[in-house]
């Protein structure tokens, strides 16, 4: 089990830790100030994993400082801990409370640090968000453009979609500069380009927000890409497999590379048509490519190897 926690609930303005071994409390804010009181509130204590939820924007600044100093840490999925907490009795949600629940579950669970990442790492998650940002105005201008009528309002959509057009491919230049400048990462990614379908943008979501490829099992990839079908069933009742959780990011990023792979990849699209010849949904059948490809990507990575077809 792990031996020391200290369990974060991360606000907007706000960190509040708890320390398990020395059963204290510590409220600091959510700035670089704040991490460093943190750290400094740590001390020579080496090997205390930091236990804080995943809160979208709010964690980012501390996941960064944290990763850079070098203190391990893990980023658990809110549902989890919520779960977590339901299971323990602790129904009360307060930020004390919370960060109590977080430090305790990383005790109980035996969590396991994450993989500690450069700083150009997280520069790429940070254009990545940028880019999905910029990517969800510009669907949203152009849908907006397809139903006005006023010819001003027209002409200021055209102009907003081409100035976010060319936003986003600044942030894909300075993403390939970055990952060149970092030659293992631009490996990694030309790699994953060899797979049909898998362009370089996609190799390069896949390594970014999946940094664990190339180090886990097959089973384990799918799961944490929420591609894996999980059996529903209580005594005599059997429902249907389904895929829940995992990474909705990399699902969205590989969606297209599927379909590309069913009519140009020989292997997907047999895998493909055989399920759909069976009587699976197109749906079922499209999200089996979906996580044969996250397998694939994880095989080639794990075993330095480019993607090569079959022979006949």
């Amino acid at each position: 089990m792990a031996k020391d926690t200290i369990g974060i609930d991360v606000s907007k303005d706000r960190l509040d830790a708890f320390w398990h071994s020395h059963d204290v409390a510590l409220s600091l804010p959510n700035t670089a100030e704040g991490f460093a009181q943190l750290c400094a509130w740590l001390g020579e204590n080496d090997g205390v994993l930091f236990v804080f939820e995943a809160t979208g924007a709010y964690h980012r600044g501390l996941e960064r400082y944290l990763s850079l100093a070098g203190h391990p840490f893990i980023k658990v999925n809110p549902k989890q801990a919520r779960r977590f907490a339901q299971a323990i009795g602790r129904l009360a949600k307060t930020d004390s409370v919370d960060a109590k629940m977080l430090a305790r579950m990383g005790i109980v669970l035996d969590l396991t640090p994450q993989g500690i990442e450069g700083e150009d790492v997280h520069d790429l998650r940070e254009l990545l968000t940028a880019r999905r940002a910029l990517v969800k105005d510009q669907i949203t201008a152009k849908t907006r453009l397809a139903t006005v009528t006023n010819p001003l309002v027209k002409d200021q959509l055209c102009r907003r979609i081409n100035d976010i057009d060319t936003d986003i491919k600044a942030l894909d230049e300075v993403v390939a500069q970055i990952a060149k400048q970092r030659g293992t990462l631009d490996e990694r990614i030309r790699r994953l380009m060899t797979i049909p379908g898998v362009g370089r943008l996609t190799a390069t979501i896949l390594v970014i927000d999946m940094p664990e490829l190339g180090h886990l099992d097959s089973k384990k990839i799918a799961a944490l890409a929420g591609l894996a079908p999980m059996t529903q069933q209580s005594g005599k009742w059997q429902g249907k497999e389904r895929i829940i959780g995992g990474r909705a990011s990399l699902r969205r990023a590989i969606y297209m590379p599927a379909l590309v792979a069913i009519r140009f990849n020989h292997d997907l699209r047999d895998k493909y048509q055989q399920l759909v010849n069976a009587g699976k949904a197109k749906k079922v059948a499209i999200t089996a490519v979906m996580r044969r490809i996250i397998v694939l990507a994880n095989t080639l990575l794990r075993e330095g190897r480019d993607w090569q077809p079959k022979r006949p």
